[in-house]
């Protein structure tokens, strides 16, 4: 994935963070974070309401789950591309069965911000956190703008801010009294919560030309793993995995702590815990 000029790709440090660690994470444990990411897909799944026989972009598909999904709305007749930076994620997706009576699936690596989807080719592009780790996020829905059909619809989820979130917050606050210092997240930085401030969501997209712009916020309780799942998927997902990388050999001094938090989460074996995202909306003009 070079960029044209032959020098590094405009996103070299996350492809290279999507194609090591990251991306072999996230294929690991795919079957528990679709089941933590489902509910808030499905909303915003909702609120784009393919419709029958569409051609459709998934942005940063991943594991594929959220492409299948959008495979079952679409139908026989209709058509969905998932794309994404991570080859081992994309290997994940590859290999899942799609649904009874589903469109078309295929599945390309590409940087969504730069590379080629083709013009005017889509009549809805969706994304379940597959939009925040762009380095230009105006550049990048400007392309995804263009690949768009005239009038086309832009729906994604993205998470609002660390502090509404407990699910990444909570096991992180109760391990820092155990760690050294860490690095403070950038808000603008590529990353989980570059989209967390309303106004930044809305700015770009209105810099991308996008037209009709919407932004709901949404709320619910996610999970469903019992606590010793749930502690494992802390260490290797999120802000307490960010730490534990800049520090390994902290993780067994937090584990007891960790559990403890999550444990106030805990119902009949299943940790539940609390999420917010928003779910923006946009169409491309139809001139």
């Amino acid at each position: 994935m070079a960029s044209r000029r032959g020098g590094p790709p405009p996103n070299a440090a996350q492809i290279d963070f999507w194609n090591a660690n990251a991306g072999q994470t996230w294929a690991k444990f795919q079957p528990l974070l679709d089941q933590q990411l489902g509910p808030l897909g499905e909303e915003a799944l909702r609120v784009l309401a393919p419709g029958s026989a569409e051609t459709i972009l998934d942005i940063g598909c991943g594991c594929g789950d959220s492409t299948l999904a959008l495979a079952a709305q679409v139908g026989p007749a209709g058509r969905v591309v998932g794309v994404d930076i991570s080859r081992p994620m994309l290997e994940v997706a590859r290999q899942r069965r799609p649904p009874p009576a589903a469109g078309k699936v295929e599945f390309r690596q590409i940087d969504a911000q730069s590379g080629e989807l083709g013009r005017a080719r889509f009549d809805s592009a969706f994304s379940r956190f597959g939009v925040m780790f762009f380095g230009d996020p105006v550049a990048a829905f400007t392309n995804l703008r263009c690949a768009l059909k005239p009038g086309g619809r832009l729906t994604f989820v993205c998470w609002r801010s660390l502090q509404e979130n407990p699910w990444m917050l909570a096991p992180l606050e109760a391990a820092l009294p155990f760690l050294p210092p860490v690095t403070p997240i950038d808000p603008l930085a590529p990353g989980p919560f570059a989209f967390a401030d309303f106004q930044r969501v809305r700015r770009v997209l209105v810099d991308a030309a996008f037209e009709r712009v919407t932004i709901m916020s949404f709320d619910t309780e996610i999970g469903g793993a019992d606590l010793e799942q749930t502690r494992r998927l802390s260490f290797r997902v999120g802000p307490l995995a960010a730490a534990l990388r800049e520090h390994p050999d902290y993780a067994d001094r937090v584990a007891e702590p960790v559990e403890r938090a999550l444990r106030q989460f805990e119902t009949a074996g299943r940790v539940m815990m609390p999420a917010s995202v928003w779910i923006a909306s946009a169409e491309r003009s139809l001139s």
